[in-house]
């Protein structure tokens, strides 16, 4: 037996040297997830964000080859965004076409979803027989965030059985730490929307008050009763009279 070997053999023999091995391990995971964190606060847009997390991903969780993000808007239209691959876009796109898989079904019913041998799987049929084709073994998937109508899935793919508990695990503080980020930038874009929608109603109001010599309150009467006899909403209504200086009918 060598030097090199006998070594190996007497610290896999310490439990001292097993704990110290796996506190430097989780002090690395914590740093570099700390890392993500910031990351994530400090990019612009959610587009970066889902790009800074499908890498961190693919970085961090063991048995990962590929990620990308599934967002679902009003519950019917699937995209995918930040892919890492040409395969990930491919395996996204069987989703939306069948309507079924395993992000989705982390979206509206689970929160994580692990698939160990897509070859294996039952679930999903249509999707996992397009998917299988493409040579993808494994899959991993974890809800993002809810906000009404609109959903968000991080996917991630491997070999088969790539994916552990540590993968499940890894993942799990990843998704965490990404929907802390997501939920911030949503309340961002709501207010600046609200503030948008503001406005707008306000210039409307202020072209009906000039046209017809009429006090703020009759003129926002005048919008929400245009937006309530053509079904069309406020901002809507607004938006149509200040860039055509028409009030909306249909």
């Amino acid at each position: 037996m060598t030097d090199v070997d006998k070594h190996v053999k007497d610290t896999k023999g310490e439990p001292a040297a097993q704990e110290g091995a796996a506190t430097v391990a989780t002090d690395d995971l914590a740093i570099r997830l700390g890392e993500l964190a910031r990351a994530l606060q400090q990019d612009d847009g959610a587009e970066q964000m889902m790009t800074d997390t499908v890498l961190a991903a693919i970085d961090l969780i063991p048995g990962v080859n590929n990620g990308s993000i599934s967002v679902v808007t009003a519950r019917k239209h699937v995209q995918s965004r930040a892919a890492s691959s040409d395969l990930a876009r491919r395996i996204d796109a069987f989703q939306e076409e069948t309507g079924q898989g395993p992000c989705l079904s982390a979206i509206y019913e689970e929160r994580t979803i692990r698939i160990p041998d897509m070859t294996c799987e039952t679930r999903w049929p249509e999707f996992i027989r397009k998917a299988v084709q493409t040579g993808v073994g494994s899959m991993l998937c974890f809800q993002l965030y809810v906000q009404e109508d609109n959903l968000g899935a991080l996917n991630l793919y491997g070999d088969v059985g790539a994916f552990t508990d540590e993968s499940e695990h890894v993942g799990l503080l990843v998704a965490a730490h990404a929907a802390v980020a997501y939920a911030g930038e949503l309340k961002t874009d709501q207010l600046g929307e609200a503030i948008s929608t503001r406005d707008l109603i306000g210039q409307a109001k202020g072209i009906l008050m000039e046209r017809y010599k009429i006090t703020g309150h009759q003129a926002f009467t005048i919008l929400a009763r245009a937006s309530s006899q053509s079904n069309v909403k406020l901002r809507e209504v607004a938006e149509h009279l200040v860039t055509s200086g028409d009030v909306l009918h249909k």
